[in-house]
C-alpha cells in the first residue's frame, strides 16, 4: 500500500506535537496543559489510524472483488483493527 503525502504530513504534525509536549515537560509547565496536548496528540493518532484502515479497506475490497473473492472477512479484519486501536 502506498501512503499519500497528506497522511505522512499528519504524522509529522503529530511528531511536532509530541516534541512540544516534551519541551513543556522540560520547562515544567502545568500538568493540565501537558495533558491537554497529549490528548490532542492521541486524537490525531486515532484519526490517522482511521484514515489508514479505511484507505486500506477500500483498496483490499476492490482487489478482492476484482479477483471474485468474498470481502466480508476483510471488513471484519478492518473493524477488529479499529477496535484494537482504541
Amino acid at each position: 500500500m502506498e501512503y499519500d503525502v497528506q497522511t505522512k504530513n499528519r504524522l509529522k504534525r503529530i511528531e511536532g506535537q509530541l516534541r512540544g509536549v516534551l519541551k513543556m515537560m522540560e520547562e515544567e509547565k502545568e500538568c493540565k496543559d501537558i495533558i491537554t496536548q497529549l490528548s490532542a496528540s492521541r486524537t490525531a493518532i486515532d484519526r490517522t489510524i482511521g484514515v489508514l484502515v479505511s484507505t486500506n479497506l477500500i483498496e483490499c475490497v476492490r482487489n478482492a472483488e476484482e479477483r471474485g473473492e468474498d470481502s466480508d472477512e476483510l471488513v471484519k479484519e478492518a473493524v477488529n483493527m479499529l477496535v484494537k486501536s482504541r
